[in-house]
């Protein structure tokens, strides 16, 4: 990121465009100048031709004729047919002056005369120059002025950017709840200070986020740990003589506390791995046949559930380890939501765009206010007997493959819950 002061380079750039600007200005304007100094110059040249026939149409006198048409800059020679001239001599045409020509065609000492008007340019291109001079210095003038007005005027319009770094700062040592709080929201600035103050409560809500799902992880950690700690403790307390049921009994609890701590932990990694981005290995997947074997295993588990999978074989591009753990965790869900027996469902269906997995059963059901609080972490339902954290990984995973999970009613009507996977 170019991190040139922002002062610098607005100043750099309005007094970049300012000498583009300028220039072409003072160009078109001494065009401008010169061209109406012409028309004017050959208008009066002209107009003055004119009245001379006016005159010479009233019989004035040669001499009155050539005092009344003379006047500032224009040279008056009236050469009559038999030589005689009045007025000033003849001047030959250069590039310093500009001539008209005309014959009188009235009077009687005037019939035939030959008027020649002369005029200097000289004051013309003198007043250019002059014109030229003035737009150079007004320019670099404007320069100038311009220059140190951005200069003075960026410390006063930049204040909010001021203000933003210095809140940023504030923030980064450590002291929160600082806000910008804009007075207006439909300017640039006023949108860029909302969408600052929109990311730092993020920032803070997500950190608060944090702080309290690390609180929850250690105290579900802190019970397994515990159990550890005291099976072991009354293990190595036995007498020798101790009862061998009893010392079973406490293996048995280390065995289930440590499984109980290593699924937590492997869970804590699972959603860690979902947040930094989760990474798919993608492959051809037959979505019933996923379905089919963790019914069958679930079946094996609970022999006193009917568990059946309806619906067509359906191939989708996805991470079949993934989808097997979603699978599984519903079904398991599915086997603790409804006791020691019950009905379990899983149905298969295509859709525009999309395939769709449905779970269902028909246990107690999950009411409405509920069904997307057990979606967040470390929240357990009534029958909950895991780490409260099996939904929000699962659907994680589903919204890495680009659907989503929801838990909703039975889609046949009857009593219990469904949870809805696409794909």
């Amino acid at each position: 990121m170019n991190t040139l002061s922002l002062r610098r380079r607005v100043t750099i750039t309005a007094l970049l465009v300012l000498l583009i600007v300028l220039p072409i200005t003072g160009l078109a304007v001494k065009a401008i100048f010169d061209a109406q100094a012409e028309r004017n110059l050959n208008t009066l040249l002209n107009g003055r031709a004119q009245l001379a026939q006016q005159l010479a149409r009233q019989n004035v006198a040669p001499n009155n004729l050539v005092r009344r048409i003379d006047a500032d800059g224009i040279r008056v020679t009236l050469t009559l047919r038999n030589g005689q001239v009045f007025g000033a001599p003849a001047v030959e045409a250069d590039k310093g002056t500009r001539q008209v020509k005309s014959t009188l065609t009235a009077g009687q000492r005037t019939r035939g005369a030959t008027l020649l008007l002369s005029a200097d340019t000289s004051l013309l291109d003198g007043a250019s120059r002059t014109l030229q001079r003035v737009l150079w210095l007004a320019g670099a003038a404007a320069l100038a002025i311009t220059a140190i007005a951005l200069i003075l005027g960026m410390r006063v319009a930049l204040a909010p950017l001021d203000a933003m770094t210095s809140l940023a700062r504030s923030i980064a040592a450590g002291r929160r709840g600082g806000r910008l709080q804009p007075t207006r929201r439909d300017t640039e600035l006023g949108r860029t200070a909302a969408a600052f103050d929109e990311m730092l409560d993020s920032l803070e809500g997500k950190e608060q986020y944090m702080r309290q799902f690390v609180a929850d992880a250690a105290h579900e950690l802190r019970t397994p740990v515990t159990g550890l700690q005291t099976a072991a403790e009354t293990l190595l307390q036995l007498d020798p003589d101790a009862p061998t049921e009893r010392r079973e009994e406490l293996e048995l609890l280390l065995v289930r506390e440590s499984r109980r701590a290593g699924t937590l932990v492997a869970d804590l990694l699972e959603l860690a791995r979902i947040d930094a981005g989760l990474v798919l290995r993608r492959q051809p997947v037959l979505l019933k046949h996923l379905a089919q074997t963790q019914a069958d295993r679930l079946h094996l588990m609970a022999p006193s559930h009917t568990i059946e999978v309806n619906g067509p074989e359906l191939e989708v591009e996805a991470d079949p380890d993934r989808i097997t753990q979603i699978l599984a965790n519903l079904l398991d869900n599915a086997r603790n939501a409804t006791g020691d027996q019950g009905t379990i469902e899983v149905l298969l269906s295509q859709e525009p765009g999309h395939v769709r997995v449905v779970v269902q059963d028909n246990g107690p059901g999950v009411p409405p206010d509920h069904r997307e609080r057990i979606f967040q972490r470390l929240v357990h339902g009534e029958r909950s007997r895991g780490s409260g954290l099996g939904l929000p990984i699962a659907r994680g995973f589903a919204r890495a493959h680009g659907g989503d999970l929801i838990a909703t009613d039975r889609i046949d009507g009857k009593p219990g819950a469904a949870f809805v996977l696409t794909l």
